[in-house]
């Protein structure tokens, strides 16, 4: 497959069926060609709205632009219309807007009762229904939950709402396209990568940024791909040098080579994300300052758990321990740690920001610490262990990572009241993290793991050899719970921007799974009541 899609479970733990035809198979040429359809709509100097006639030929030529075949075109021309009423609908508060959502996305085995308007969702977290739903009605949308063109007529004609999202796949999208552009009432359609209301797809990115649109006159989230590409550029050996200093001992020079080497540099993006979005004007220089750290911290940790662990190899060469020798690879450890708190201390922050960050920092160490050391006693002694002592294990070596890094974001920029709402939902983070590499490790069929398994755990207690299964239903909780923690934040940017960060942290294709329940009356336009009756 060219891209992995994502199953029910949304966490890219097996592979699902490949997007339609007519729309781009990987999630970065669904991206060009969105870019290119922004680009030709404001160089072509295209106003809404247009027949549809002329929007296909418009959407060939952005794909030629794109270098891209002509059978995206449906894809295409959806997302060239979207850009001509991007603008309007931004500017339509979010308590007038519908959110329109196909049943397609439905669980298999969903129970909810549906009436003349749609699905009656009972949000009980077993699709993305609900999840789309609660968030997008804690921003004050309009929710339906159904499919055809009456509905969207009737929505329409209702007046009650003055701006519209739709999902659904390219087809009904082409069907409903002309009673919207009828209309003249913005609206922006997100196109399901598969149709057929069997394991359907959803790209993540797309739905969010739509459900979030907002107005110029309100403040835009940080793009968290631009962040990353600069977070990264911190870890190059000369961007490194200009902040530590030429290294001059070998001690510094095996350092500052973990610290430029490779990794996925979650935790300072993380860091540094959650700052921007709560101050849009925090100075680069102590952002950059504060990401070396949190980066130190974490390779720090992983030399030390290499030793621990007698891992040989990490991202595919040989561990300091293995190739300096372990005492020299104690000592980078150490160094590491001491140059964090150094960079901590000395971030040109105010004394009561400095010292709240540091308080926090320690507090994580310790944690940690703590963590591992009941690793390490369950390997002296090898004692059967409970899921509750996994998870507690889990929950006190992976998790502190996730909290430091988005705590001392917060704090960095003085919000100290969004620290319990992440510090909640980095100990779910960090437990599902580490369930998913559990269940990883079968998958590779892994062998030798020298730390306790949630999968040996749940086959102990259940004496099943459903373990796999009950080890996912573990890992969805624990995301969901992490999401929900995430909706106690009172920044909707910052809401936005740890949702995107979860999806990206549990998996790389970015899509949604919908549903495997071929419900019948997804193209058989069941003449819905009207719309307004609960508007």
């Amino acid at each position: 497959m060219t891209e992995q899609s994502i199953r029910q479970d949304g966490l890219g733990l097996a592979p699902a069926r490949e997007p339609d035809a007519e729309v781009p198979p990987e999630a970065a040429l669904r991206r060009r060609i969105r870019r290119h359809a922004a680009r030709y709509a404001a160089a072509a100097g295209l106003r809404a709205p247009l027949l549809l006639a002329d929007l296909r030929r418009h959407a060939r030529a952005v794909l030629a632009q794109a270098s891209c075949p002509d059978a995206y075109e449906k894809y295409a021309a959806t997302w060239l219309n979207n850009e001509l009423w991007r603008r309007a609908l931004a500017a339509v508060p979010f308590a007038h807007r519908m959110l329109l959502l196909p049943q397609c996305l439905r669980a298999v085995g969903c129970t909810a009762a549906s009436d003349e308007y749609g699905l009656l969702c009972r949000g009980c977290g077993q699709c993305v229904i609900g999840s789309l739903a609660e968030e997008a009605a804690q921003l004050g949308y309009v929710v339906l939950v159904a499919e055809g063109s009456p509905v969207v007529m009737s929505l329409i004609e209702s007046r009650k709402v003055q701006g519209l999202i739709g999902v659904s796949c390219t087809a009904m999208l082409e069907r409903v396209f002309p009673y919207v552009d009828a209309s003249g009432l913005p609206a922006l359609a997100v196109p399901l990568l598969t149709a057929g209301c069997k394991d359907t797809l959803l790209d993540a990115e797309e739905i969010w940024e739509a459900i979030y649109l907002s107005g110029p006159e309100q403040r835009v989230g940080p793009d968290l791909e631009a962040l990353r590409r600069q977070v990264e550029s911190w870890f190059a050996p000369e961007a490194l040098a200009a902040l530590l200093g030429s290294p001059q001992t070998q001690a510094e020079q095996l350092a500052l080579a973990q610290l430029a080497g490779p990794g996925k540099r979650w935790r300072p993006v993380l860091t540094v994300s959650v700052c921007r979005t709560l101050d849009s004007l925090a100075d680069e220089a102590v952002l950059r300052r504060l990401a070396v750290a949190v980066e130190c911290f974490h390779k720090a940790s992983l030399v030390h758990d290499d030793i621990e662990d007698d891992d040989a190899t990490r991202y595919g060469r040989a561990t300091l321990h293995a190739a300096q020798g372990v005492p020299a690879a104690l000592n980078v450890g150490d160094y590491l740690l001491g140059l964090g708190y150094e960079l901590l201390a000395g971030c040109g922050l105010s004394p009561e920001r400095t010292g709240r960050i540091l308080q926090a920092a320690a507090a994580g160490h310790r944690e940690l610490c703590i963590g591992q050391g009941l690793e390490l006693s369950w390997r002296r002694q090898r004692q059967s262990l409970g899921v509750a002592d996994v998870v507690e294990i889990f929950r006190r070596k992976t998790a502190p990572a996730f909290e430091v890094a988005m705590r001392i974001g917060a704090l960095a920029a003085g919000a100290q009241e969004a620290c319990e709402a992440l510090a909640a939902c980095s100990r779910e983070l960090g437990v599902a993290y580490q369930i998913r590499d559990d269940i990883e490790d079968v998958q590779r069929d892994a062998h030798g793991r020298n730390s306790p398994s949630i999968l040996d755990a749940l086959r102990r207690e259940a004496a099943s050899p459903e373990a796999t299964q009950r080890a996912r239903a573990m890992l969805e909780d624990g995301r969901a719970r992490a999401i929900a923690a995430v909706r106690r934040l009172g920044d909707m940017h910052l809401r936005q921007l740890l949702r995107k960060v979860v999806a990206k942290i549990f998996h790389e294709a970015d899509t949604l799974d919908c549903c495997h329940d071929d419900h019948p009356r997804h193209d058989s336009g069941g003449q819905p009541g009207p719309a307004d009756a609960r508007a």
